[in-house]
């Protein structure tokens, strides 16, 4: 049987707490299942992108999900400093209304490969996930 999982390893960058909770119960509902590896701070993806500080061993994830509204320094900044690290990995954007993200989305367009609005569903993120599977073949 085939699996849907082509995402075994995922990286949330999201700063709220209450969120990183329920996408992790979200993901551990569906058929998916992945390995979720959290934080809260553009820095912090950036060393776990890069391998660095207290990520030098961290593995590369499969999938990225972005909250775009980040302390500090904001998802927008993150995919800007690390563009050559996330060249191959699919990034989703999570935000709480996709209208009032519209202009940032078009600025941003080329670089993530699709948006969820917040809070997410299962069966969302699973047709999502298949879908960035079968355009990754």
């Amino acid at each position: 049987m085939d699996s849907p999982n082509c995402f075994g390893t995922l990286l949330l960058i999201e700063d709220n707490p209450g969120d990183v909770r329920l996408i992790r119960e979200m993901l551990k509902e569906g058929p998916l299942d992945p390995t979720v590896h959290a934080v809260s701070a553009g820095s912090e993806a950036i060393d776990f992108l890069r391998r660095t500080g207290d990520y030098d061993d961290a593995p590369r994830p499969d999938l990225i999900l972005l909250d775009l509204h980040l302390p500090r320094m904001d998802g927008e900044d993150v995919l800007e400093e690390v563009t050559e690290e996330i060249a191959e990995i699919p990034v989703v954007v999570l935000s709480g209304s996709l209208q009032g993200a519209d202009r940032k989305l078009e600025e941003i367009g080329d670089q993530i490969d699709a948006c969820l609005e917040k809070p997410l569903d299962s069966d969302d993120f699973v047709e999502l996930s298949r879908s960035l599977q079968d355009s990754s073949h």
